[in-house]
């Protein structure tokens, strides 16, 4: 018995030994902190970053040598496999953040000494990784299709110039600034998400078609590269589509996702386009206004019984009594629906004077500073003051007797405490 166990010893001894040396896998590249940089300069590489001693790495290690030899011996060269050894190259995994083994990555042809490059967090086997490495790849197998034996394009003079896509893909630099300002529909995905692989065309097509409104843009970032944005916007699911204005989240898409939907939705969250104006122009529709308003748009006639509030008198029309307010945009759907709900719970209460329903149209420029100070991240937000002070957010549902019961137990409590 202890012969057998000296043995066991001695083999795991070589094992381990085999490992650390790099002669395990002769398919794979040993990549170190001198030739890593060189090689993604020259081509596409999908890198295991382990430890010998890892169990995790030696249980991946057939499956990793499989794909190098399938990959590293391809006529296209469209991706090499590639290893780093922690053990023996430290600095290295630390300057790509290693933080656990195995970590794989995938670097980009010529990726920049600080790239960091692109996690991989999907199953271990061979079908996945090829599917991801596809996935990522796709538009890098295309390159050079059109070009002449000398790698120039001169032989193909009639050959139309690749049309520029309206799509617009954010990174960490500049996803801030072109949301900052404006209307946003953005797609927060993984490039090996299958959801976000079928979403894609009808994504490209809904940029296209939306191209020419001027204050609308579609985009997309990719999640496993820029995490920390997608983290900030609270994205736990692949794709997930997030209209945003002026840098703030105002909803997420739930929808169906074909392109009829999906630029439905579009022009209701923006208030109409302009090509439903231009149809409405040739049909000699003189109603759209009308239309709107029958539609449940916010109402501003002399016929509301609420209170339109403004950063001017706000703060002395929250001064005394109970307020309820309500922050909108106009051109929000959630919005529409509420505003007939109310109108009818202001003048079921408009015969009291210790009680007023107002309410905040936060698309208005001098109203923006008033809504980012009272905390509004989305809409509609219902606020119940009291005296000047913002007692509590309301979260039920939407409907009169809801909203009625909301207010009349606050004002019960505040006859309450002025007994007191």
């Amino acid at each position: 018995m202890a012969g057998t166990q000296r043995t066991v010893t001695v083999m795991v001894g070589l094992l381990l030994a085999t490992l650390a040396s790099g002669h395990s896998d002769t398919t794979s590249v040993h990549l170190t902190k001198d030739n890593f940089q060189t090689e993604i300069d020259g081509a596409n590489y999908f890198v295991m970053f382990y430890a010998p001693w890892c169990d995790y790495c030696k249980k991946l290690a057939p499956t990793w040598a499989s794909l190098a030899e399938a990959r590293n011996g391809d006529a296209d060269g469209l991706v090499k496999i590639g290893r780093v050894d922690c053990t023996t190259d430290g600095d290295l995994c630390t300057q790509h953040d290693i933080t656990g083994y195995p970590m794989l990555k995938l670097f980009r042809k010529g990726a920049a000494t600080g790239d960091g490059g692109t996690k991989y967090r999907g199953g271990r086997d061979l079908a996945q990784f090829n599917a991801f490495l596809d996935e990522q790849l796709a538009t890098v197998a295309g390159e050079g299709a059109k070009d002449g034996e000398d790698g120039s394009q001169e032989d193909l003079p009639d050959a139309p110039p690749t049309p520029v896509s309206p799509l617009t893909e954010l990174t960490e630099d500049t996803f801030a600034k072109h949301v900052s300002s404006g209307k946003h529909f953005v797609k927060f995905y993984a490039p090996w998400c299958g959801h976000c692989t079928k979403l894609a065309p009808t994504w490209e097509e809904l940029a296209r078609s939306l191209e020419h409104e001027r204050d609308i843009r579609v985009s997309k970032i990719d999640c496993t590269q820029y995490r920390p944005i997608c983290t900030d916007f609270e994205v736990k699911g692949y794709p997930t589509l997030l209209w945003i204005e002026d840098g703030k989240k105002i909803e997420k898409y739930t929808g169906p996702r074909t392109h009829a939907d999906l630029k439905q939705y579009v022009s209701r969250m923006a208030g109409g386009l302009k090509e439903d104006e231009q149809q409405a122009e040739q049909q000699g529709d003189k109603k759209k206004e009308e239309g709107t308003l029958e539609a449940g748009a916010e109402r501003d006639d002399n016929r509301s019984v609420v209170v339109q509030l403004s950063e001017g008198d706000f703060t002395h029309a929250i001064a005394k009594g109970v307020t309820v307010v309500k922050f909108y945009a106009p051109w929000c759907g959630h919005c529409m629906r509420l505003a007939p709900t109310w109108e009818q719970l202001a003048e079921k209460l408009a015969a009291r004077d210790d009680v007023k329903i107002a309410k905040v149209d936060c698309t208005v420029d001098a109203n923006k500073e008033l809504c980012g100070e009272q905390e509004v991240n989305g809409y509609p937000t219902v606020f119940l003051y009291r005296e000047g002070e913002k007692v509590t957010e309301y979260f039920g549902h939407r409907s009169l007797d809801d909203l009625h019961e909301f207010v009349m137990q606050h004002l019960q409590d505040h006859g309450s405490h002025d007994e007191l």
